[in-house]
């Protein structure tokens, strides 16, 4: 068995290709038109792994609610000076800055999708 993609649905399709295809450099593979959305497929470098960004014909205008059970998408990087960089350059800001997490040997830090998606970024 293998693990294929996760789904998340989004209000403003654009906002959200800038951040995970410009901005987290994933590559849209495809998209499907069905008849009441267009599915967006991005995969990571080694095509490994996909996110489908749902974009409904008729989204709420406030938008999905993100539920209590959704935790994270979390992301691997080489550097956080040259992440760092780059999110200054997007607008974008950590909700948690980068903090070294003895348990896991690793440094994290966190930020938001336009959703309000928690996404983790791990060196």
């Amino acid at each position: 068995m293998r693990f294929l993609h996760a789904m998340i649905r989004v209000k403003d399709i654009e906002e959200s290709l800038r951040f995970y295809r410009d901005f987290l450099d994933l590559n849209l593979t495809y998209t499907v038109d069905l008849s009441d959305c267009r599915l967006y497929y991005l995969s990571d470098e080694d095509g490994q792994t996909q996110i489908e960004l749902t974009a409904n014909f008729k989204t709420p205008h406030e938008g999905y609610d993100n539920g209590n059970c959704f935790g994270h998408f979390a992301f691997g990087i080489d550097s956080f000076e040259e992440f760092s960089t780059k999110m200054k350059e997007f607008g974008y800001e950590y909700t948690y800055e980068p903090y070294y997490m003895p348990e896991v040997d690793a440094y994290i830090a966190f930020l938001k999708d336009p959703d309000g998606n928690d996404i983790e970024i791990i060196k």
